[in-house]
């Protein structure tokens, strides 16, 4: 069994920074409470409603219904069909998410909802990952989906506004799971996300917003059979009580044959979905995700998608066809009449790589300004530039140490002094020059000798635009995982001795020399501490069940409850009496 920080250890090192470590023992024993609650219940809502994998996978990934799961029991299980699992602290970037899943890691949520959000929890948690995804890795389509989305969704444009939008909901969620957060505070941290939304409103919505509703639809909230006859395989569901049932409702709930044009649906976090896609199966899944990817700008690359990458205004790399990859944030592009890119532009700290490799001196140190070069193929050269080996460059007066001049067929001229060619694998990819002017056909300088020495990109087209640098370990997309941290909670005496409360009621529920007198003591010493949370309640009545002691007098003080509660506790006491109802017949 692998400890947390040997799989910490084995990721790419610029995902490790989003990894937290899971403390078994700060769980509170309300917590397990909450677990082992929302779990039967959800177990019991499931067994004929969702996919008949469900139950299966739990036991298979070490998932059990009494306890919260530790890692290392998960990854245990996990390693076994490939995949592992790895903790982090709330939400994390969407394209880190997704990297996590192109190297086969479920990622999970440290931490789990508390009692005022047990229906539902507006940040990650750990009952919505564990008990909601892993469950289906067993299934070798739905892994694959997972894998492929990650391998090609890590690989999609971000915008600006996707990451403005990104910091405003991890920082509403973490407010509103705060217990020190006050009404000002939440209003505060939603005015936030409101104006960061209705800012960018009206914006062509980014490749990654785009995945990230085709993600929503199908393993967030997906079915899987017919649009009349369906199971439940959407984690988002599979750990919601109230929607796990609501989205059974056909005439309030929509159901939708899953094709590609759901991800010109968009949805609401807040509320329940008033319409589902159903899939064939785990593998229909995959056959969404192919036609996806191939309308991305990494599939299709040239000029329309270095456009899209100017207008998302973050970190993108361009993949010349020689196979050079230019990563910074694009600012500017000269095309010819027909529309090719002939010259691009970046702004800020840019990266030079080949093979997702930075070349050696090409990292941000090197560039910290910005890189410009030409698109295209030279003048009176029948191949592209990179293909030509030393000696027959040197045919078209192309030698290192000597001046050379370049006339490209869209009119711009290189000509310097060329101090070195950078080749891998037998082709071009980069010539230095010194003493270097670089003009358009109009006249336009686009690099003076005073700015020092020119880098010059080799390739006649640009092949593939995708989102974030090429080599991330040396130029990372994020340097830290937010910029807002989950908030720790110190708890006052009189809540450490409710939780000692809840310790007392597990530990007799799980001892095997459990006696009707020690069941009434705790019945007693519960009533005189004046603790009379509806949780506690409940596991105490379910205790006195299974050991003949009366809880009648319980139930009574639950139905008291009921009626005086509001909002979500309503429902939790509808299903903690039905389950007591149940003890009875």
């Amino acid at each position: 069994m692998r400890t947390q920080q040997q799989v910490i250890d084995s990721l790419p090192q610029h995902l490790r920074p989003f990894v937290a470590k899971q403390d078994y023992d700060s769980y509170t024993p309300r917590d397990q409470a909450i677990w082992r609650f929302l779990m039967h219940q959800l177990v019991e809502n499931l067994t004929n409603t969702a996919h008949p994998l469900y139950l299966q996978g739990l036991k298979g990934t070490g998932i059990s219904v009494e306890y919260i799961p530790k890692i290392e029991e998960m990854n245990a299980n996990l390693e076994k069909i490939g995949w592992r699992a790895a903790v982090v602290d709330g939400f994390i970037p969407p394209a880190i998410f997704i990297e996590f899943l192109a190297h086969r890691v479920l990622v999970v949520a440290v931490d789990i909802r508390s009692i005022d959000h047990m229906l539902y929890t507006p940040a990650p948690d750990i009952i919505h990952e564990s008990a909601g995804h892993a469950p289906f890795i067993i299934d070798v389509d739905y892994a694959e989906y997972l894998e492929r989305v990650g391998d090609f969704g890590r690989r999609v444009i971000s915008d600006r506004g996707d990451i403005e939008t990104y910091e405003a909901i991890r920082a509403l969620s973490i407010v509103k799971e705060s217990p020190k957060a006050t009404q000002e505070d939440i209003d505060k941290a939603e005015k936030v996300l409101s104006d960061c939304i209705e800012k960018y409103k009206d914006t062509k919505p980014s490749e990654s917003t785009l995945l990230s509703r085709l993600q929503w639809w199908t393993t967030e909230y997906g079915l899987v059979g017919e649009p009349n006859d369906y199971k439940i395989y959407g984690a988002g569901l599979l750990s919601s009580l109230g929607e796990s049932v609501n989205c059974l409702d056909d005439d309030k709930v929509k159901k939708i044959p899953l094709t590609i044009d759901a991800i010109a649906t968009t949805y609401d976090i807040t509320r329940e979905q008033p319409q589902l896609f159903v899939a064939k199966n785990c593998r229909h899944l995959s056959q969404i995700a192919e036609e996806f990817a191939k309308s991305t700008c990494f599939y299709k690359g040239g000029t329309e998608s270095i456009q899209t990458a100017i207008d998302a205004q973050t970190v993108n790399t361009a993949v010349y066809n020689s196979g050079l990859e230019v990563s910074g944030q694009f600012t500017a592009m000269r095309t010819d009449a027909t529309g090719t890119a002939t010259y691009i532009n970046t702004t800020g700290p840019t990266q030079l790589s080949y093979k997702e490799k930075q070349m050696r001196g090409h990292g941000t140190d090197r560039h910290p300004h910005g890189f410009g070069s030409p698109v295209g193929k030279v003048q009176a050269m029948d191949k592209c530039l990179s293909s030509y080996s030393i000696d027959d460059l040197k045919l078209f007066d192309i030698e290192v140490g000597k001046r050379a001049t370049l006339e490209f067929l869209s009119g711009i001229r290189v000509e310097g002094l060329l101090m070195s060619i950078y080749r891998r694998d037998g082709k071009n990819l980069l010539f230095t020059f010194d003493e270097c002017t670089v003009t358009a056909l109009n006249g336009d300088v686009l690099f003076d000798p005073e700015w020092g020495e020119y880098d010059m990109a080799v390739g006649q087209e640009i092949v593939s635009v995708y989102g974030g640098s090429a080599d991330q370990s040396a130029f990372p997309l994020y340097k830290q995982p937010s910029n807002t941290a989950t908030v720790s909670i110190d708890y006052d005496e009189q809540t450490k001795t409710l939780f000692s409360l809840y310790k007392r009621v597990r530990d007799l529920r799980q001892s095997e020399q459990t006696d009707v007198k020690m069941v009434e003591q705790l019945c007693q010493d519960i009533q005189q501490s004046g603790h009379d949370e509806w949780l506690l309640l409940f596991e105490l009545a379910e205790l006195c069940h299974h050991t003949g002691v009366e809880h009648q007098s319980i139930k009574q003080q639950l139905i008291a409850k009921r009626e005086t509660a509001s909002g979500q506790t309503v429902q939790l006491l509808d299903y903690a009496l039905n389950r007591m109802n149940t003890w009875e017949h």
